[in-house]
């Protein structure tokens, strides 16, 4: 490792561009379990309102972190719970405890796990409801349900949901869609829906063959074939970037070829690169941060500060990366996608009986991703259910990732979902 990289490490010069250490070292954020989940708190532990936030494919609870500060520094009384799925156990995160977490990752291996288990949305929203539960206190507190992208989708299932004999909405106060939902939310991306009676059944046999995790964006964004290639890679530019953002990028070189950027470049340069910049960047790991500069490193003159991206993405516990996403689990939420108790539904055993009777109070934000369709969906849910009032906002500048990092005085979902909080 360089030394003065490792200096940095030592001595605590860990951000670059704002004060978000000193103020994560100042503030009490527990991470704690609740049965085989985890949740991380931010914010008035003795709140009357906790907003509990659910996130997307491949995400996990400290990709919220920042949002959570905003929204509980904005939103007095309320607490924000991030919520880590079973599954994000499954990360080896021992190398990021280390010096030199590149060496350990790249070149002596990880551990990766042995747990073959199909985990589907009934485990997925039986767990919710655990926290959801928790976070109610017997009724004390008021409870929003919230998620991102398929955490949407989520939050909208467990809405829906049939908890023996109790609908889910009846835990709920409100329901925050970010960027995510049913209906066709996702339409406006172009990518098809595989969630017919027959598409089920050929995907569960397909799964009770192979691998029962993901690899999608791992082979999308060109960093490797196992399910938590994307993961790592991204985990390890963001380390490098928080701990010496302006010191020569330790793995620019080690990148596959056709993601190397075009000149030498810093550890802040590359993690710029990756998450804007780069030929091909994923529209799930995209946000609008600067540009690079002529010396390579990252100028920051977007919506999002870079700092606060490297300091979620860095970890590394609680992670804002789920590295091994079940298949059961896309399959599930595909399934959820009409949002009615369907032949496919019905097939997998999702207990969608409520659709119609939903009642709490909507907000819904849609960014640029997918052109619109993201709010056309969330009228739609609110015209066929018994929702008594939505919100709905969005700004089209942004990429899928912004609404969760963007500066609170530059990001419109801070702005307009703050008011919505207040007035339950």
């Amino acid at each position: 490792m360089n030394k003065k990289l490792l200096a940095a490490a030592v001595a605590g010069l860990l951000v670059f561009g704002g004060a978000s250490e000193a103020h994560a070292a100042s503030t009490a954020e527990p991470y704690i379990s609740i049965d085989d989940t985890h949740v991380l708190k931010v914010g008035d532990p003795n709140a009357k309102k906790v907003v509990v936030l659910v996130s997307g494919w491949y995400g996990a609870a400290n990709g919220f972190r920042e949002l959570a500060r905003d929204l509980a520094a904005g939103t007095p009384g309320t607490q924000v719970w991030a919520v880590d799925r079973r599954e994000a156990a499954l990360a080896d995160l021992t190398g990021f405890r280390t010096e030199d977490p590149a060496t350990y990752y790249l070149d002596r291996g990880y551990k990766r796990p042995s747990e073959t288990k199909q985990i589907g949305l009934r485990q997925t929203l039986d767990d919710l409801r655990d926290v959801v539960l928790k976070a109610s206190d017997h009724g004390r507190r008021q409870v929003v349900l919230g998620g991102h992208s398929w955490g949407a989708t989520t939050a909208l299932a467990y809405a829906a949901w049939d908890f023996h004999g109790r609908p889910g909405y009846k835990d709920l106060d409100g329901l925050v869609l970010i960027d995510g939902g049913v209906h066709g939310a996702f339409a406006g991306e172009g990518g098809e829906i595989h969630n017919s009676p027959e598409e089920i059944k050929a995907r569960l046999a397909e799964l009770d063959k192979g691998e029962p995790f993901e690899s999608g964006l791992s082979l999308g964004t060109g960093l490797g074939a196992k399910p938590e290639s994307a993961a790592i890679w991204y985990q390890l530019v963001a380390w490098y970037a928080h701990r010496a953002p302006h010191e020569p990028s330790v793995l620019a070189g080690r990148l596959p070829e056709k993601l190397r950027p075009p000149r030498p470049v810093t550890n802040a340069g590359l993690l710029g690169w990756l998450v804007q910049a780069a030929p091909g960047t994923s529209p799930a790991l995209a946000v609008v941060s600067g540009r690079l500069g002529e010396d390579g490193d990252w100028i920051d003159d977007g919506m999002t500060p870079l700092n606060r991206v490297a300091e979620a993405m860095a970890g590394p516990k609680p992670s804002t990366f789920e590295w091994y996403w079940p298949k059961r689990l896309s399959i599930d939420l595909d399934a959820v996608d009409p949002y009615a108790d369907t032949e496919s539904a019905k097939l997998l055993g999702l207990r969608l009986w409520h659709t119609r009777e939903v009642n709490v109070p909507l907000y819904a934000f849609e960014t640029g991703l997918d052109k619109g369709t993201q709010l056309t969906a969330a009228r739609w849910v609110v015209e066929h259910s018994r929702i008594p009032r939505a919100t709905y906002a969005g700004d089209k500048r942004m990429n899928h990732l912004d609404p969760l990092f963007a500066a609170p005085d530059r990001n419109e979902l801070t702005r307009t979902l703050v008011p919505f909080l207040r007035d339950l």
